[in-house]
């Protein structure tokens, strides 16, 4: 199969798959189990053995960590989160859909319960990659983007935003005339002006998680 027939098999972009094709790309030794999963379906239906695939992440059915993940999460009363690779980068990167899942992260129930309303397939995390956004949010901070937010209903909160196809974390305001000011608290970032058509939101930050 090609690369597009296999990203249309999983319902993602073909530039997401060909990252895990890409040998100067995905440099982890093993892929993640869900997508290892859908491979093996989608290539059983041509005669691949299911074991041969799932082997690529590491595991065989007897003894996937996909499933022990799923039963710690339920002892813990936590929710499994879907990462996105690299970084949801805070000066710039590719479109938000093309950024590939690559593990997911357990997050407590009752705490995710307080910051959103949204269900857990509306959340993603992504692990922020600049400074543009400094002293609020640090290089390599964790984020938690709810996609289910879509409209401002306050000005100067966090979002992430896609503009000029490029994907990036910014304070948005709306002004008086209908465009939308994105902006960096690092002030040696200038503000961007986007007008209709030019910018949209992809969800809003509800959480920095960050080590100390």
């Amino acid at each position: 199969m090609s690369v597009r027939a296999t990203a249309d098999a999983l319902g993602i972009p073909a530039s997401s798959y060909a990252f895990y094709e890409d040998l100067n790309g995905f440099k982890k030794a093993f892929l993640p189990v869900p997508l290892a999963r859908q491979l093996a379906q989608i290539f059983g239906e041509k005669g691949v053995e299911r074991r041969d695939v799932l082997a690529l992440a590491g595991f065989d059915e007897q003894n996937a960590p996909e499933t022990e993940a799923d039963q710690l999460a339920q002892q813990l009363d936590a929710v499994m989160i879907d990462e996105i690779e690299v970084g949801y980068s805070m000066g710039g990167g590719t479109d938000v859909s093309d950024y590939p899942v690559v593990r997911q992260v357990p997050f407590s129930r009752e705490w995710l319960a307080s910051l959103t309303s949204a269900p857990a397939s509306q959340l993603f995390v992504a692990r922020g990659d600049g400074d543009s956004m400094m002293p609020t949010l640090l290089d390599q901070d964790i984020v938690i983007i709810d996609r289910s937010q879509r409209t401002i209903r306050q000005q100067d909160r966090i979002w992430a935003v896609s503009y000029g196809g490029f994907s990036m974390i910014k304070r948005i305001r709306m002004l008086p005339d209908g465009a939308m000011q994105i902006n960096s608290d690092n002030p040696a970032v200038s503000s961007i002006q986007a007008f209709e058509g030019e910018a949209y939101l992809v969800g809003r930050v509800v959480a920095i998680v960050r080590r100390i």
